[in-house]
């Protein structure tokens, strides 16, 4: 049994099979996660068709794990299901708006993320896609979904292929305040990110990318100003699309 001190992200997957039984009840026990107002905002859509998975690749900037992966699982904030359950219970639904939108992506993050838990207790690998909100229209066309449901998480999963080294991670003090909130020093900074600048992947990241700093390998190459911007504008224009804004 793994425990939360020794995850991995898993891109590699062995051919065995992840089966239905298995995954419909670690998704079963994910539900019993915290959920706004008990109206559980999320959906999940199942992929394991492998030509679903090729369309769903370039989404995720075809990352070889979406297509070899058993399993893709998207997560998505759903307000959809619950407006109807409304309309057809004399009721009239409130839920296409900006906090609905921020109250079901917290509700299917917490449901990802307490499945993601679930799942690498059972020896499971998985792996977090970040591209989900990138490109979203893209998911959107490819898995159909309608409005007020939008894509806000997606995970690779399957039986793990390789054990890869644990990624860094800043002190406790880095991310922690107490009582209110202690602003950064340059000097607090320091102290901070040294552990993390000092390791020798990272050195090599600055030296490959030819930048004199670890913080500009990604301001300047990895998230930049200018793609954040650009994604920013895309996801604004389908959360309007979809009906939250």
């Amino acid at each position: 049994m793994k425990t939360i001190n020794t995850r991995r992200s898993i891109r590699k997957y062995s051919a065995r099979n992840v089966s239905d039984e298995l995954l419909n009840r670690l998704l079963s026990e994910a539900m019993r996660t915290q959920t706004m107002g008990n109206l559980q905002f999320y959906s999940v859509v199942v992929t394991r068709d492998s030509e679903m998975k090729q369309r769903l690749a370039p989404a995720h900037f075809n990352q070889p794990m979406v297509t070899s992966a058993p399993v893709v699982l998207t997560f998505c904030a759903d307000t959809r299901r619950t407006s109807i359950w409304a309309d057809n219970r004399q009721a009239v639904p409130g839920y296409d708006n900006l906090l609905s939108y921020q109250n079901a992506a917290t509700d299917a993050l917490l449901f990802c993320q307490t499945f993601c838990n679930l799942a690498e207790e059972e020896g499971l690998g998985l792996c977090f896609l970040g591209t989900t909100v990138y490109m979203p229209q893209m998911i959107i066309d490819t898995l159909k979904l309608p409005r007020l449901v939008m894509p806000v998480a997606t995970i690779t999963l399957g039986w793990p292929d390789e054990e890869p080294q644990l990624t860094d991670r800043l002190p406790l003090e880095a991310i922690m305040h107490n009582e209110t909130y202690t602003d950064y020093t340059p000097e607090s900074i320091d102290r901070f990110y040294a552990e993390k600048e000092a390791l020798p992947e990272n050195r090599e990241f600055v030296e490959i990318n030819h930048k004199q700093t670890l913080a500009q390998v990604f301001t300047d190459c990895r998230y930049t100003k200018k793609d954040n911007e650009a994604m920013s504008a895309g996801l604004l224009e389908t959360l309007k699309k979809q009906g939250f804004m």
